[in-house]
């Protein structure tokens, strides 16, 4: 490994670690220039990687501060509109731009605003609002934040303008949750599923006494814990149902040793239950030879003609050396998977 990959491993690292927001006016609409980008792996025009298609993806930059750290995205379902929320404790609320092709090609209408805890007060910086997961539940949205670990609700729509209006029991004891590794998924199962619409969250690096990643279904019929076998160094970041009922998990890897890395793992619905220790076939994987970042954010949408589509974000933390991401995938699906689990 070269001096100057170890320089910028290191300092991306650092960054990801104790990386801050700086102000921004509240509330106003934000320029965002994207630049299109055309090849998931660098320098290759491969497409099809397993059973995803590469569809293409954006890089995205803005003259505003706060713009950047992006945790979790979730799609409506027009699938142009967005919310995200930041983990400075913005939401960021869009839509995306397509080319004449289908493409991905910027962003418009892009606001962002404090978020509010149950108090009504929001706050700079991760300490009370380090917000990692989202999911929309009906008629609220629900927000899973890490460092003051919790799940709050807030109502849909106002969500933006609103305090936090309840929080949900998240089942795993606070204490087996680090600061800076907790509730960084939470997702809504499909109602035709054996889950039955509940909701599940996954954390990123709390771990029980054999070293499984602590996850919980929080409602529904099959209510309780269960854990996700980890599988090397990698820790999960954000996951979406697909209409099936099938979990995509969202894996990130940083270590000197073997550098930055993402991949995608999917779990089958079936095996979602309390007490169960899950695992997941691997969909893909990228490193420094893939245009990747840290990557955080996974939504799964079923596309006007049918096919499911994955769109992932990154988290730039406010890094010169880091960029905000946001590529697309197309699932082709095998006969076994179509029908629901």
């Amino acid at each position: 490994m070269t001096v100057r990959r170890l320089c910028r491993l290191a300092a991306i690292v650092l960054s990801i670690a104790a990386a801050g927001a700086s102000p921004s006016r509240a509330g106003s609409e934000v320029p965002v220039i994207s630049r299109q980008i055309s090849d998931f792996r660098i320098g290759s025009s491969e497409t099809r990687f397993g059973s995803l298609e590469f569809l293409g993806g954006l890089e995205m930059v803005s003259s505003r501060a706060l713009f950047g750290s992006l945790s979790s995205i979730r799609f409506r379902p027009d699938q142009k509109h967005f919310v995200v929320v930041l983990d400075t404790g913005q939401w960021l609320t869009g839509s995306i731009e397509r080319d004449i092709k289908g493409r991905l090609s910027g962003l418009s209408d892009v606001e962002i605003t404090p978020m509010k805890n149950s108090a009504g007060r929001s706050f700079e910086g991760k300490g009370h609002m380090d917000a990692e997961g989202l999911a929309f539940d009906g008629d609220r949205i629900l927000v899973s934040f890490e460092q003051d670990h919790r799940v709050d609700v807030y109502p849909d729509p106002g969500f933006a303008e609103s305090r936090a209006i309840g929080t949900l029991p998240i089942l795993i004891p606070r204490k087996m949750l680090s600061d800076n590794r907790g509730i960084e998924t939470i997702t809504v199962a499909p109602a035709s599923s054996p889950l039955k619409g509940g909701v599940v969250i996954v954390s990123e690096r709390g771990l029980d006494s054999d070293g499984n990643r602590l996850a919980a279904i929080l409602s529904g019929p099959l209510k309780g814990r269960f854990a996700v076998a980890p599988d090397g160094s990698f820790d999960v970041t954000d996951g979406a149902f697909l209409p099936n009922g099938d979990l995509l998990l969202l894996e990130r890897r940083f270590n000197m040793a073997e550098g930055i890395g993402m991949r995608l793992r999917r779990v089958k619905g079936a095996d979602i239950r309390p007490g169960a220790i899950v695992d997941g076939e691997l969909l893909l994987e990228g490193n420094f030879n893939s245009q990747i970042d840290n990557m955080e954010g996974l939504d799964a949408f079923q596309a006007a003609d049918g096919t499911t589509h994955i769109i992932l974000v990154s988290d730039d933390n406010h890094s010169i050396l880091q960029r905000n991401l946001m590529l697309e995938f197309r699932l082709s699906e095998p006969a076994e998977h179509k029908a629901s689990n």
